[in-house]
């Protein structure tokens, strides 16, 4: 069975955590909320809870098969953390799926995984993807190769979709 990790953090988007995680749990992939591990429920920006299922310290890389970074302002927090930042790295170091949302693309900064690569966004946060090293496209997915962007939480059937694709290519 695939293996999904799921980011989490205070201030992460609702639809943008929850609508993943649903969504790759009904498509039979074991999917976890990864958090810092400072506490055990983060909330959303509209404060519904997510439960934190493993603990960053406890996430190895090598254990799965795709990384999802939700929007919101989660990222700003979750990039504080280097244990969390590492992890998004190795993930595309071992060429899985590295795939964010929204303002998730903060993570890939903060990766130092952008240089040369094709990406999007949230609109607000095109100049820090761009500074990264990245070509910046408004569209609702790019993907390019491992990597995979979305803007917004109405590119999410999108989003998910380019995400279950380059799994089923990797079985």
């Amino acid at each position: 069975m695939r293996k999904i990790a799921l980011l989490i953090e205070d201030n992460y988007q609702v639809l943008e955590a929850w609508y993943p995680y649903l969504f790759f749990r009904g498509e039979s992939f074991e999917t976890l909320f990864v958090g810092p591990g400072r506490a055990r429920t983060y909330r959303s920006k509209e404060g519904y809870p997510a439960e934190e299922e493993v603990s960053i310290q406890n996430a190895d890389a090598s254990d799965f098969d795709a990384v999802i970074v939700p929007g919101g302002y989660a990222p700003d927090m979750m990039r504080r953390d280097r244990r969390m930042v590492d992890f998004v790295r190795e993930m595309d170091s071992r060429n899985k799926v590295v795939a964010a949302i929204c303002h998730g693309p903060w993570m890939l900064v903060s990766a130092g995984i952008l240089q040369g690569r094709k990406a999007t966004s949230f609109f607000a946060i095109r100049d820090d993807v761009v500074n990264a090293g990245a070509e910046w496209t408004d569209r609702e997915v790019v993907v390019d190769g491992n990597l995979i962007t979305s803007r917004v939480p109405g590119d999410l059937p999108a989003f998910c979709d380019a995400i279950r694709k380059t799994l089923r290519k990797g079985q």
